[in-house]
C-alpha cells in the first residue's frame, strides 16, 4: 500500500493568515495569536514552499514544548541547508510554536499550561488554548501529514524513536516511511498536537530524540533524514527513501525506577539491547559503598534514561521498550556487540558522551551470550 495515491487537482488554494500563497510561491508569514501587556501582537514565524504542481500538504513543528530545541534546528537545516526541490504538493514549517517559553527557558506558556495537552483549542479559551486553536485552523486542518519534533524532559535523554499510532493505516505508513529503527505505538496523550491531529483526519506523528535546551548535531541529520524520506516517500521530493537497518513497531514501553537514593553508576546506554535481569545502574552511597543494582524489568531497547547521576526512591532511571523474543533476535541480528554503525551509531555514542558509564559483568556475559 503506497503512502499516498491520491489527486489533489482539485485543492489549489492555500490561504494562512489571511494571505493567499499560491502554486510555485515561497513565503514568510506572520500568524497573530496573542497580545503584550501593552496590547501589541504576537504572532508566530511560518514558512510556507509550494511546489509548482498540486499535491500533499505536509506540516512541520517544533519547539511546541519552549525548552525542546532540537525540533527548531531540524526546521531550520530544512530551511538553510541544501535547497528543498519541491516538484508537488505545499509544505508548512513552523520552526518554534511556543515563542513565550522559548523566551523564559520553560516548557510551558506563561499561563502554566501545557502546550502539548490543550490542542485543538478554542478561540475563546486560554492563552495556550487560543495559541492551540489558532495553529490547529489555520495549518493542521489545511494539511495531509504532519511531524512534530519533541525532546526528552528535563534531566533526561532519549534515543530517536518515532511515536505514533500505528492502527491507523495511513499513519503507520507515515511512520515507517520516516526511517527511525523504533516507532512506539501509541495515541498520544489527550490534548497533543498529534493526536487531535489524527482525530480530525490528519495522519501525525512525532519525532523523540535528544535533550532539552540543545540542538545536537546528529539529532538534527536523523531528523532531516526522516522528513525528505516522508516527503520522497509520497512524491514530493524526487530520490528514495532510506531505509535503518531494522524497524520494530513497540508496543509497550516501561520506566525502571529506583528503590532507594544513591549515586549511579550507568552500565547501559540509549538505544542499547537490553536483556531481562541484566543490571542497568548501580546505586551506591556517597561513600561508595554498594547499595543495590537496577535491573531490566524485560528484554528491550533503551529508549531513554535520566541524565542525572543522584537519584531518590522512585525516580525514574531507564525508560525501556519491550520486545517480544522475535523482535528482540531482529535486532540482535543486525547489531553485532550491541553497536551500531552510521548516523544510529553516531547518535548513540554523541547523545551520552557527557556522561560517565561503567562496564557491569553482568552485561559483559550477556553481551557474549
Amino acid at each position: 500500500m503506497a503512502l499516498e495515491n491520491r489527486s489533489f487537482d482539485e485543492r489549489k488554494t492555500l490561504v494562512i493568515a489571511g494571505q493567499n500563497i499560491p502554486l510555485g510561491e515561497t513565503r514568510e508569514l506572520q500568524l497573530p495569536f496573542d497580545e503584550t501587556y501593552l496590547g501589541e501582537p504576537v504572532s508566530l514565524p511560518i514558512y510556507v514552499m509550494r511546489a509548482p504542481q498540486p499535491g500533499p500538504r505536509v506540516f512541520l513543528t517544533g519547539t511546541l514544548h519552549g525548552d525542546e530545541l532540537n525540533g527548531m534546528g531540524i526546521i531550520r537545516e530544512l530551511l538553510y541547508g541544501d535547497p528543498l526541490q519541491l516538484i508537488r504538493g505545499s509544505l508548512i514549517l513552523i520552526p518554534v510554536i511556543n515563542i513565550h517559553g522559548l523566551e523564559r527557558h520553560s516548557r510551558y506558556m506563561p499561563d502554566r499550561r501545557d502546550p502539548n495537552r490543550c490542542f485543538p483549542g478554542s478561540a475563546r479559551g486560554s492563552q495556550t488554548s487560543r495559541m492551540a486553536h489558532a495553529i490547529f485552523t489555520e495549518v493542521v486542518k489545511q494539511c495531509d501529514y504532519g511531524i512534530d519534533f519533541h525532546s526528552a524532559a528535563v534531566r533526561r535523554v532519549n534515543y530517536p524513536n518515532v511515536r505514533a499510532y500505528t492502527r491507523n493505516p495511513r499513519t503507520r505508513l507515515l511512520a515507517e516511511a520516516f526511517g527511525c529503527e523504533l516507532i512506539v505505538n501509541n495515541q498520544g496523550p489527550q490534548g497533543s498536537l498529534r493526536r487531535s491531529a489524527v482525530q480530525a483526519g490528519v495522519p501525525s506523528i512525532i519525532l523523540e530524540a535528544g535533550e532539552v535546551w540543545k540542538i545536537e548535531p546528529t539529532v538534527v541529520e536523523i531528523g532531516v533524514r526522516g522528513v525528505l524520506n516522508v516527503l520522497r516517500s509520497i512524491g514530493m521530493l524526487r530520490g528514495e527513501p532510506r531505509r535503518p537497518p531494522f524497524q520494530l513497531i513497540v508496543t509497550k514501553t516501561t520506566w525502571v525506577r529506583a528503590p532507594m537514593g544513591g549515586i549511579l553508576d550507568f552500565h547501559a546506554r540509549p538505544g542499547d539491547l537490553v536483556r531481562r535481569n541484566e543490571c542497568l545502574a548501580t546505586m551506591s552511597s556517597i561513600f561508595n559503598q554498594e547499595q543495590s543494582s537496577l535491573l531490566a524489568p524485560v528484554d528491550g531497547i533503551v529508549l531513554g534514561m535520566t541524565t542525572m547521576p543522584a537519584v531518590k526512591p522512585g525516580g525514574p532511571v531507564y525508560h525501556l521498550a519491550a520486545l517480544s523474543k522475535r523482535n528482540f533476535q531482529q535486532a540482535q541480528q543486525h547489531l553485532k556487540n550491541g553497536e551500531r554503525h552510521g548516523m544510529f551509531g553516531r547518535v548513540r555514542r554523541e547523545l551520552t558522551s557527557a556522561m560517565a558509564f561503567r562496564e557491569h559483568e553482568t552485561r559483559n556475559h550477556n553481551e557474549k551470550s
